[in-house]
């Protein structure tokens, strides 16, 4: 308890206090011109996966909560279709 009290500041918000910073910043999937994730367009599938293989958190691609759900099932369509590998290189 006495750690979390530490960590918020005077307004509550936690540590970083997100406010208008994050709202300005542009999303990826905006600037993509596409209306829908297709599992068949590799590159970009390409794009929100790691090298590992691992798919990308919302928070480093910057994308909205329908459109992460929307990439997560387009890659493991991918993926039974063998588009795209389980793991990454090693």
């Amino acid at each position: 308890m006495a750690r979390q009290q530490r960590q918020q500041t005077p307004t509550g918000r936690g540590r970083r206090g997100r406010g208008l910073s994050d709202r300005g910043r542009p999303r990826k999937y905006t600037s993509l011109k596409v209306e829908a994730i297709d599992y068949k367009d590799v590159n970009l599938l390409r794009r929100f996966i790691s090298d590992r293989g691992k798919t990308r958190s919302r928070r480093v691609t910057g994308l909205s909560r329908k459109h992460q759900q929307q990439l997560a099932l387009a890659v493991k369509r991918a993926r039974e279709l063998a588009l795209l590998p389980y793991v990454g290189e090693r």
